[in-house]
């Protein structure tokens, strides 16, 4: 089974009785339960972070989230499509989650479940139990990025370029939900909603790649990405992925970056 990395809805079509698909839908209950795609499992974005302070978007424990990834009936031979209904933020942070575990075999729905519903797909209101699946693997650390390898990076002659997907206001210190507030050296502030498409129903936007370069990004040099709490920036790392730049997620994000007496802050 091999499925396009980034699926439109009408593609996605053809597959819906495949048996070997997967579709998780990160939206809200609420959202979910008026219409979703056919055979998609709701699932809770807070399965995905460990949620206790100072950085409660840090990853969970490896076996917790082995164990929510089987309880979505995902196998060593599943295709897994995700979507939300926000734009891309929770969808990328469990495609983010997978490839932490080195599954590959991924989607993202464009435009999600609000692209689907607007355009005027097929939609249930049915519940969907899937059997446990036989999903296992290690995290590998080579993907994952922690605040001092930054601090390291930052101190060197070669520092790593970073994105950083929160608000203007965010970034500038204006707004601060840390101890400190502000932003990494080398940071270029690019927020995440400005990589959708608001008039193609939350769609990464197609000139995506053009966009990065006249923020100033460098798409040949390593990069992180990282939110206050690696929600945002899951949709960035997506889009980056995507777009096959050579990127990480700072899981701990502003969260605990801003929150460390160490860590090295630009206003």
């Amino acid at each position: 089974m091999q499925l396009p990395r980034l699926i439109e809805p009408e593609a996605l079509l053809e597959y819906l009785d495949d048996p070997r698909l997967v579709i998780v839908d990160l939206s809200s209950p609420e959202h979910f339960a008026q219409g979703h795609v056919p055979g998609s499992i709701n699932l809770n974005f807070r399965e995905l972070i460990v949620g206790t302070l100072p950085a409660p978007g840090k990853i969970p424990p490896e076996a917790k989230l082995i164990s929510v990834l089987r309880q979505l009936g995902i196998n060593h031979d599943s295709w897994v499509v995700a979507l939300d209904d926000e734009g891309g933020g929770w969808a990328g942070r469990l495609l983010w989650t997978l490839d932490l575990f080195g599954f590959s075999s991924t989607s993202y729905l464009n435009g999600g479940l609000v692209a689907w519903r607007n355009e005027g797909f097929i939609c249930s209101t049915k519940g969907h139990e899937p059997e446990e699946g036989d999903f296992n693997g290690s995290i590998s650390s080579e993907k994952l990025i922690e605040a001092n390898e930054l601090i390291s990076s930052f101190n060197s002659p070669k520092p790593i370029q970073v994105i950083d997907a929160r608000s203007p206001a965010e970034f500038s210190g204006e707004k601060q939900l840390a101890q400190r507030g502000g932003h990494m050296p080398n940071a270029i502030n690019v927020e995440w909603t400005e990589l959708m498409d608001q008039q193609k129903n939350l769609r990464i936007r197609t000139d995506a790649k053009e966009y990065l370069q006249q923020r100033g990004v460098d798409l040949a040099q390593p990069t992180v990405t990282h939110c206050q709490s690696h929600h945002r920036s899951g949709f960035t790392w997506l889009v980056g992925t995507l777009l096959e730049l050579d990127i990480r997620a700072y899981h701990g994000s502003w969260s605990e970056w801003g929150n460390r007496e160490d860590t090295q802050v630009e206003l």
